[in-house]
């Protein structure tokens, strides 16, 4: 037996590596359940937490690395995974592997444990959109090697700590919506601070520390914080110094005031009695002359008219300044936004317009007074006359001019785009216009007719009464706003990108041009359809830009020079606007210049796919995987070099199927 001692202890001097490896695995584990047992008892979110699945590969949100002493819980990532509760001690710290921890999109509520001071080697922390209250942890001026932290969207109330400088490695910090009061610490610094926000802490004020104010004024915004980009801070004014009174009894009112005092009050009466008097008879006979010069009006002047008015008139209308990006922004085409629409606007007729009766109008390019059709059954619906005599409501304006809603004596009604800012010969204009206006397909708005003249161009198309994409998506942030769901997206991306295959399909020089949430329309039944299609053909060195810096494909410097690849990055922008909820055209995570792909991709790149999407979706977690499907092909769109873009049947194919698996109609819903 003795010789085989040296061999038995060989044996177990190798196996203790083995067995020290699974114990620290063994612990981590069970950190894991007793925060599981904690947070997780109303969701099933943590199914797969079980001792049966091996915790590094299957538990959801559990990511390990190798270590010198084997696997370690390296990253714990669960946002949105309804948990709830306080996080206990012994569970988090426990973890001391760990490096990135997020827990954002919960219900967790405070305090955090003391024990987290121990997780020295943790660099990012996102506990944004929980209920924490209280002060902001001074645990977490203990984590020495964070380099992002998220704490918005809590109630954290009281000042911000100066201990914080302690995170001398942090580059980014947000502490936006919360209830921060009181000032800033003056000797707050970060040397390697990149992204900051303390934006809607009503409560907070006081000067903007100086090593803060480079950040831009949106940091800032809903607080009353003063100096570096909000401006200087205005100084208190000085209380005037006390004049004290002169010291003696008041004077005692003589009995002669007081008679002169009494008469006074009775002329005031008298003469505020007569004024009350004169002021209602002239009321009365105003109100006598606007009513009959209400009657008068009516029996002699016609209802509002689209495009009726006089010679000064339409030099006032032409003389107007062109419409700029920002205008496209403030007032995208059919905002459907609240006193976005003035009814019955008086417009300027063109010029070729009579009051004579017109012609019935033959399907042909027009000549004179007569609109062009692009199908035989609209001609019998209306022509240039009905149009002229419709009444008007603004819907916005864009790059290329206004757009209204006609209603038509018929009750029909109809979109005009009142074009401006467009040079070109009535040839060249047709021939444009005959390019996009004959395509036909059931995600396209159809361009019905256009009217050309020297004065005028129109383009007549469906109306569309839910609006744009642009508006539904962005338009009402309040809480009485029904958000769109996550078939209804997926089904606008389906929508929209048949809509530009077709396109694409019917030569190799056609292209959209200009792809946007505005230029998306919706149907009743939340069917996307592609509208101003081809306009970008009309911009010239005189015109502006026609696409919304945001969604302009890297390669694009002319905006009459537009390539169907140039199409496929738009749209990439587009699905990842359905995606995020963001805007893309904003500065995103106040970072300027930070465009919507860059921020998507520097997100996937630090922390988990699920922190991308809109809050309106992340109750959607069985459709997780098939959003981030979604995601992938809106990433491979927006690529930098064009000939790595997918083409458009290659982007049918893949949403059909991600639409497909969810048992998603293809012709869309606006219900869950």
């Amino acid at each position: 037996m003795e010789e085989f001692s040296p061999l038995l202890l060989s044996f177990l001097l190798l196996s203790l590596p083995l067995l020290s490896s699974s114990q620290f695995l063994a612990e981590d584990t069970q950190a894991l359940f007793t925060f599981k047992s904690a947070l997780a008892t109303r969701t099933s979110s943590l199914s797969s937490w079980t001792s049966s699945n091996y915790t590094c590969t299957a538990w959801v949100g559990v990511y390990c690395n190798s270590t010198d002493t084997g696997p370690r819980v390296f990253e714990l990532r669960l946002p949105g995974t309804a948990l709830s509760g306080a996080i206990p001690s012994s569970t988090i710290s426990n973890l001391t592997s760990l490096r990135v921890l997020s827990l954002r999109h919960n219900s967790i509520t405070s305090p955090l444990p003391d024990d987290l001071s121990v997780q020295k080697n943790i660099t990012r922390l996102f506990i944004n959109n929980n209920n924490f209250t209280g002060p902001i942890p001074t645990v977490l001026s203990s984590l020495l090697s964070l380099e992002r932290l998220d704490l918005s969207s809590n109630n954290f109330s009281g000042e911000v700590p100066s201990s914080l400088n302690n995170l001398t490695q942090l580059k980014s910090l947000f502490l936006q919506y919360n209830s921060i009061s009181g000032t800033l610490p003056q000797e707050l610094n970060f040397p390697n601070l990149e992204l900051f926000n303390i934006s809607y802490n009503s409560n907070l004020s006081g000067p903007i520390p100086p090593s803060l104010t480079k950040f831009p004024a949106s940091a800032f915004i809903g607080t009353k914080l003063c100096g570096g980009p909000l401006g200087p801070c205005t100084p208190t004014p000085n209380p005037s110094p006390y004049t004290p009174s002169p010291v003696g009894p008041p004077p005692t009112p003589s009995s002669n005031s007081k008679t002169i005092s009494a008469g006074a009050i009775a002329g005031i009466v008298i003469g505020s009695a007569a004024a009350v008097l004169v002021l209602v008879f002239l009321i009365v006979i105003l109100l006598r002359k606007g009513q009959y010069d209400s009657q008068s009006a009516q029996t002699k002047r016609p209802a509002p008219a689209l495009f009726a008015g006089s010679t000064a008139t339409r030099q006032e209308t032409h003389s107007a300044p062109a419409v700029t990006q920002s205008d496209t922004a403030q007032a995208e085409p059919y905002s459907s936004a609240p006193g976005s629409s003035t009814a019955g606007t008086v417009l300027a007729a063109p010029a070729a317009t009579v009051a004579t009766a017109v012609p019935a109008v033959p399907v042909s390019v027009p000549t004179g007074r007569k609109l062009a059709f692009f199908r035989k059954g609209e001609v019998s619906k209306f022509d240039l006359e009905n149009l002229l005599r419709a009444s008007a409501e603004v819907l916005g304006r864009g790059t290329f001019g206004t757009t209204y809603k006609a209603i038509l004596e018929s009750g029909d009604t109809v979109a005009v785009k009142r074009l401006q800012e467009v040079y070109l010969s009535e040839k060249d204009f047709r021939e444009k216009v005959a390019r996009f206006g004959e395509l036909e397909h059931k995600n396209i708005v159809p361009l019905l007719a256009y009217y050309y003249s020297k004065d005028e161009r129109l383009l007549v198309y469906d109306f569309m009464p839910m609006g744009s994409l642009s508006a539904v998506l962005h338009g009402n942030r309040g809480s009485g706003r029904t958000p769109l769901n996550w078939e209804t997206r997926a089904n606008i991306a389906l929508a929209v990108s048949r809509g530009l295959h077709h396109i694409h399909s019917a030569g190799p020089t056609l292209s959209h041009g200009n792809i946007k949430s505005s230029n998306v329309l919706l149907t009743t039944s939340y069917e996307g359809r592609l509208s101003d299609h081809g306009l970008f053909s009309f911009a010239s060195t005189r015109s502006p830009s026609s696409r919304v810096a945001g969604y302009r494909a890297p390669e694009i410097t002319d905006p009459k020079k537009i390539s169907q690849k140039a199409d496929i990055y738009s749209f990439g922008v587009l699905v990842l606007e359905l995606l995020t909820g963001k805007a893309p055209a904003q500065a995103i995570l106040n970072e300027e210049g930070v465009d919507l792909p860059r921020w998507v991709q520097s997100v996937l790149r630090e922390d988990s796919m699920g922190d991308v999407f809109d809050m309106d979706l992340v109750r959607y977690q069985n459709a997780g995987e098939d959003m981030m499907q979604l995601l992938q092909l809106a990433v491979d769109c927006t690529k930098q070099f064009p000939d790595q873009r997918p083409n458009t049947a290659e982007i049918v194919e893949r949403i059909e199927g991600i639409v497909k698996n969810r048992d998603v109609s293809a012709s869309g819903s606006g219900t869950e």
